[in-house]
């Protein structure tokens, strides 16, 4: 079991970091107690003497003590606040010391990051909190698209070590998972909104080396023996001279796929939704050589 003390204004400037792997961990009951937290990550941040935090404790996006950290730019904590109704008992150590009338006690929600933690303690407060700043579900689009990890296009042809003839058909295409073609699936969350986006490739350019661009709308056309000298149907390219005077003595083809994400927004934001375009890119070296005809 975990103790996090409430902060006081004689506290001096420490902070202090715990990372708890055990879920749920529950805090001790008391000021700010029946706090339960999975996978729990606090940051506990004392406040400089004569600044007990609860003055400024309404700001948005202040840590789950109370109050923006002094000295701190950025804080990984979004907080929202509701008055407590009925007020607790004048003797609540929720009171902090202060008597009823005397600002008022809320119940104050915290989310880290993407929300994976919350902690919901009673926070006495000497002022009304401002309203929270409105969470922007673009950013959290964003945040959603950067959870999926994409990646470049997984060639599987042409091949480093396949063996290509000047003015045959090359067919190219590419393995498909999540990571590298989609779809993949991704959801943030902050400040009571979440978003939910999925991101596919809609195209792949392929650079050849050789001056010429191909565009696929797809992941191309796997080649069989049965296709015998035809071109790909879907994504190919016929180079017309070796690589013997470029560098080693391959040609350098790289793959640009664009990755199209569509987002909206599930919770929280009156279902606003958009979409946001990323490009992946992977690099190979084949080897282009004639055909030797023996008389």
């Amino acid at each position: 079991m975990l103790t996090l003390p409430r902060r006081t204004a004689a506290a001096v400037g420490l902070a202090a970091l715990a990372v708890i792997s055990t879920a749920p961990t529950a805090l001790a009951d008391g000021p700010g107690g029946g706090v339960e937290c999975d996978v729990f990550i606090c940051e506990v941040e004392a406040d400089a003497p004569g600044q007990a935090g609860s003055s400024t404790g309404g700001q948005a996006g202040s840590g789950p003590q109370g109050g923006s950290a002094s000295g701190t730019s950025s804080n990984p904590w979004t907080c929202t606040y509701e008055l407590l109704s009925p007020q607790p008992p004048p003797d609540s150590l929720d009171w902090e010391g202060h008597t009823p009338g005397d600002g008022a006690v809320y119940e104050q929600t915290c989310h880290y990051l993407d929300s994976l933690n919350t902690i919901v303690r009673n926070q006495w407060l000497a002022d009304p909190p401002p309203a929270a700043t409105a969470v922007d579900p673009a950013v959290l689009a964003q945040r959603a698209v950067d959870s999926m990890k994409l990646a470049g296009p997984d060639i599987a042809s042409p091949r480093p070590a396949g063996k290509y003839l000047v003015g045959m058909p090359m067919w190219m295409w590419v393995n498909q998972s999540p990571t590298t073609y989609g779809p993949n699936t991704a959801s943030a969350s902050a400040g009571g909104v979440s978003v939910t986006a999925t991101a596919k490739v809609s195209k792949i350019v392929w650079t050849m080396g050789d001056g010429a661009v191909v565009t696929c709308a797809g992941p191309g056309t796997p080649y069989t023996a049965a296709a015998g000298k035809s071109d790909s149907p879907t994504c190919g390219h016929t180079y017309s001279r070796t690589s013997a005077d470029q560098a080693g003595g391959r040609y350098r083809v790289t793959a640009t796929s664009t990755w199209t994400i569509d987002w909206q927004v599930t919770t929280g934001g009156g279902g606003q939704a958009g979409q946001l375009t990323e490009t992946r890119q992977t690099q190979i070296q084949v080897p282009l050589a004639e055909l030797q005809v023996l008389n």
